[in-house]
């Protein structure tokens, strides 16, 4: 604080002189019974006791004695070395999110640079002839709803991402792209099954590509598919064109190999009472949009896998299994990045 540095009790007899500034030096030892101006921030003088705030003193010039209104306590107003970490403490854990306050503490603790995995660079490839992207929907043509939604998306999980390419249903586009992406992660939209048009698994077979997940038993969001294009190459996640679908993939498989990819650790896992019956599908999981209230987590309507308006008022996914569970049955919750802690991030420290 702007006032002054004193040793010992007071009265205390003022030494001459501009004071101690900021960012100067050490100045000699102040003996016991002496008071030194000093300004915010300026370095402590050896032996000093305390620091008294300028509006709590007061200076008699004629005799040179400084006077303090209120009780001065030992160590008033010091920052003591050491007081937020001690040499060799840890600040931060490896796998921590950069986030602006890091980058704050770590340049206060000495350190002009962090290691640090990147931002993962993800390419969004939307496929479908049918896909408008302006307008209302019309004579068969249906507005592109994936477009628009991944890209924010995806920066919310603290990727990089490009602006979406449309490659409509045209196989050798998607090959061409494939081949020549250099991103660390590559979404598709659509072409996952096995329809006339459907060329996410021809064009993936046709590259040597390796299919570690084609299709899981979940609903909505059953014909994702997980692959790695090549040895030590990029991965590729073929969300469903249904929009929920694609949310139920983005949630269970982009979303974790982002993390992976960042350095950052898996999301806890939790539970949350459901608060009314659901009903589930006969042999797959189901994913559900819900909001959280104090009685739990309430089911939202609009859920089928073409819909977006129950996930737009959704604060996560409720994880029901087969057959589904009655009111009052916890189940698992798998959160929106934006009803979550926000992963802003420029890397997570390795």
């Amino acid at each position: 604080m702007d006032g002054w540095a004193v040793a010992g009790p007071g009265p205390w007899a003022v030494r001459e002189g501009e004071g101690l500034l900021a960012g100067r030096g050490a100045s000699e030892p102040l003996p016991d019974g002496q008071a030194l101006r000093i300004a915010t921030g300026a370095r402590l003088p050896a032996d000093a006791t305390a620091v008294i705030r300028s509006e709590h003193a007061r200076y008699d010039e004629a005799k040179g004695l400084l006077h303090a209104t209120r009780e001065v306590l030992p160590g008033q107003d010091i920052r003591p070395r050491g007081q937020e970490c001690r040499s060799g403490d840890e600040l931060l854990p490896v796998g921590t999110v950069v986030t602006p306050p890091v980058l704050g503490l770590a340049a206060a603790a000495g350190y002009d640079a962090l290691v640090a995995a990147p931002r993962p660079r993800v390419d969004v490839f939307v496929l479908g002839d049918e896909l408008l992207t302006a307008g209302l929907p019309r004579e068969g043509l249906i507005r592109d709803a994936l477009g628009p939604m991944l890209a924010p998306w995806l920066r919310a999980l603290g990727a990089e991402v490009a602006e979406p390419r449309r490659l409509g249903d045209d196989a050798e586009a998607l090959r061409q792209a494939l081949i020549s992406s250099d991103a660390d992660l590559i979404l598709t939209t659509g072409g996952t099954a096995s329809g006339p048009v459907d060329h996410v698994h021809p064009v993936l077979a046709g590259i040597g590509a390796e299919l570690l997940v084609d299709g899981v038993a979940v609903r909505p969001g059953h014909p994702m598919l997980l692959a790695r294009l090549a040895a030590g190459g990029p991965c590729l996640v073929g969300l469903p064109g249904n929009p929920l679908a694609a949310v139920s993939g983005l949630l269970t498989l982009a979303e974790p190999l982002l993390r992976g990819l960042a350095g950052r650790p898996a999301q806890d896992r939790y539970g949350a009472p459901v608060h009314e019956e659901v009903h589930g599908h006969p042999h797959d999981t189901r994913l559900i949009p819900v909001v959280h209230r104090e009685e739990g987590v309430v089911p939202l309507h609009y859920n089928g896998p073409a819909m977006l308006r129950g996930m737009a008022a959704a604060d996560g996914l409720a994880v029901v299994p087969p057959g589904g569970v009655r009111s009052g049955t916890e189940v698992e919750i798998l959160d929106l990045p934006w009803a979550s802690a926000s992963p802003w991030t420029e890397g997570c420290f390795t």
